[in-house]
């Protein structure tokens, strides 16, 4: 059976996010590490992952590196970091889907990098990542950066769990 996970906010190779969001990181390798580690310790072969932005600050080799390492059938959504480069090169580079905008799943989940505007009548729910550190938990809002979900993928399951408890 598939599962399906989400996760956004990486950003592979990129030493200075350790300080600007205060990651539990001595460098750049034991995070990828982490990350990498984290990601196949849940994720399996068959299951899907939607990437919600922002990747790798990588070249295109150690990029593919990183990305054909990871377990599952990756969809990405592109970040506000990873405009500079095509869907043709995400895509070379190990993902199955890229997609530049944000998608409607599942006729009522908004996946989407940056948060974006709903309001209390509107019948969706935003999955989303970008902000890192605060943690949404609404029924219309939930963050997935890596800060916000211990640097490992979180189920759809867990999610609507989550949820369904913000809700009571």
């Amino acid at each position: 059976m598939q599962h399906i996970y989400f996760i956004s906010d990486m950003h592979f190779g990129h030493g200075n996010i350790i300080k600007y969001e205060n990651r539990p990181f001595k460098n750049i390798k034991e995070m990828d590490t982490t990350i990498i580690n984290n990601w196949n310790s849940v994720v399996k072969k068959d299951d899907k992952v939607f990437v919600l932005g922002d990747i790798s600050f990588y070249n295109k080799e150690k990029t593919a590196e990183t990305i054909y390492s990871l377990n599952g059938y990756k969809v990405l959504i592109l970040g506000n970091h990873d405009n500079e480069r095509s869907i043709h090169w995400w895509k070379s580079v190990g993902f199955d889907e890229v997609i530049k905008y944000p998608i409607i799943y599942n006729d009522f989940y908004i996946l989407s990098h940056e948060p974006m505007y709903l309001n209390e009548n509107m019948p969706y729910m935003n999955i989303h990542g970008h902000i890192h550190n605060l943690k949404y938990e609404s029924k219309q809002f939930f963050n997935v950066s890596v800060e916000c979900i211990d640097y490992t993928p979180i189920s759809f399951e867990k999610i609507k769990e989550i949820i369904k408890i913000s809700m009571n």
